[in-house]
């Protein structure tokens, strides 16, 4: 069963009960915090505050079937049948999370927006750390020991740099490009150690998806609000294509790699820290091309930046160092 049977409160460290779908809400927006900036994983917090198993576990007992339990809501048995399936299914439980992390990926991209806009150099620089210490903490897992792995470690930094330079920036932001985004964006709740920002990142579309849902939001609000009428359709559409894309990436991209995880780990992870650093090419021109004239200042604003993102990853891997990563 699910906590919401189990455990209608849980108890924090304070010895204070809270509601389990308040305690979920607060892990999930610490996940979609963490998710909304290239290299930390939402996949690593959800291991820091110990619902990693169970995430995995819901999202891939998820089964589309169910919903043909719909047939028969009209009825106190059929009713019943649901809401018995539903638990099982854990989908309060992910309810709670996904109510969560959207809540922090709304709330952050907004500040994200406007540090891309006003401060791109420093941003970046904050990626790059990010990106090169989870690097970093994923070779420990990595072993390069048969020419195949080499293969697929040396196939990886090439994709990947190739795939942020030119070829990135030429990939248009059109509706099946970021339903494939979302697809592949969301698999990294089954995967400690990557984001899905940094996905984003490696397929061009993180800017433009982060500057479209602010857009988005602020339309929407200025809407509730009775202020001035902004276009909700345009952003609308890009937003429900990337969240329609993630479904369907939970249903099938997360259980590939979930599979490739457990049957091919030292290959799989092999290729995520090659792709890692192949996708530094793209931060690395970024703060090129945002600093017009270097200097002393700049340098050691650029260096604090890259310092205390890579600070972050290693202090979230200290933190799961007992833990399984």
């Amino acid at each position: 069963m699910g906590e919401s049977d189990s455990r209608p409160t849980e108890t924090t460290g304070s010895g204070i009960a809270v509601p389990w779908w308040l305690s979920v809400y607060l892990k999930g927006a610490a996940m979609g915090a963490a998710d909304t900036v290239p290299g930390v994983s939402g996949g690593t917090v959800a291991l820091i505050v110990g619902i990693y198993e169970r995430l995995v576990t819901a999202i891939t007992e998820l089964d589309p079937l169910a919903v043909f339990l719909l047939a028969d809501v009209h009825t106190s048995a059929g009713r019943a049948a649901l809401v018995t399936r539903l638990r099982e299914m854990e989908v309060p439980f992910l309810l709670a999370l996904g109510g969560g992390i959207v809540t922090a990926v709304v709330t952050l991209s907004r500040l994200l927006a406007v540090a891309l806009a006003r401060f791109p150099a420093l941003t970046f620089a904050f990626f790059f750390g990010l990106i090169a210490a989870s690097a970093v903490v994923l070779y420990g897992e990595v072993d390069v020991g048969t020419p195949r792995r080499v293969a697929v470690a040396v196939g990886g930094v090439v994709a990947a740099f190739i795939l942020t330079g030119p070829i990135a920036a030429a990939l248009p932001s059109t509706l099946p490009v970021v339903f494939l985004a979302g697809s592949v964006a969301v698999s990294a709740m089954v995967l400690p150690g990557i984001s899905g920002s940094f996905l984003l990142l490696v397929l061009g579309q993180y800017e433009f998806m982060i500057g479209t849902l602010g857009t988005f939001v602020d339309a929407a609000l200025a809407l509730a609000t009775g202020g001035a009428r902004a276009d909700l359709v345009g952003p609308g559409a890009v937003v429900v294509t990337f969240c329609a894309g993630a479904v369907v990436g939970l249903l099938t991209v997360a259980h590939a790699i979930r599979w490739a995880l457990d049957h091919y780990r030292a290959a799989t992870l092999t290729l995520l820290v090659s792709l890692m650093i192949g996708a530094l090419r793209l931060p690395a021109m970024r703060i090129a091309g945002s600093v017009a004239t270097p200097s002393m200042s700049v340098v050691i604003g650029l260096l604090a930046a890259g310092s205390a993102g890579a600070a972050l990853v290693l202090g979230l891997d200290r933190a799961t160092a007992d833990m399984g990563l």
